[in-house]
């Protein structure tokens, strides 16, 4: 697993750290990420701390889905992509960097695909931007 001594996605929950916070329920948030690797970038992640998917109980499960399934739908309508990307890594190996399971749902780029390595990080007034354009389709 990553090392983390706090987990930064539960910090955000928490409000600890200043995040724009798409929607949250009792077990289920989307954040927008400050690194947009693609058109509309969101996070889905349990509002409880899982560090891998393997640790997502059960009763979370269909409400996950759910949430990845709505934000590609949202973003597909706001954007209107060519495609849309959905992607999760677990543990180091595969290249996990938040000890907290989440799934990125992010819009395909002009020339397909999304971006890899490093990319700007946005301001909050651009990540809140970003889920004006996403909320009304929610």
């Amino acid at each position: 697993m990553p090392s983390a001594d706090r987990c930064p996605f539960c910090d955000y929950l928490a409000g600890l750290h200043p995040v724009t916070i798409l929607e949250q329920g009792e077990q289920v948030a989307i954040l927008v990420t400050r690194w947009q690797r693609g058109q509309g970038h969101v996070l889905v992640i349990p509002v409880a701390h899982r560090p891998t998917i393997m640790d997502v109980a059960p009763a979370e499960e269909q409400q996950l889905m759910n949430a990845v399934r709505r934000a590609a739908r949202a973003i597909a309508a706001a954007y209107d992509p060519g495609g849309i990307a959905v992607w999760q890594n677990n543990g180091v190996p595969a290249h996990q960097t938040v000890p907290h399971v989440h799934f990125h749902v992010a819009g395909t780029l002009a020339d397909g695909g999304t971006r890899s390595g490093e990319v700007p990080r946005l301001n909050l007034d651009e990540t809140d931007r970003i889920a004006k354009r996403l909320s009304p389709h929610l």
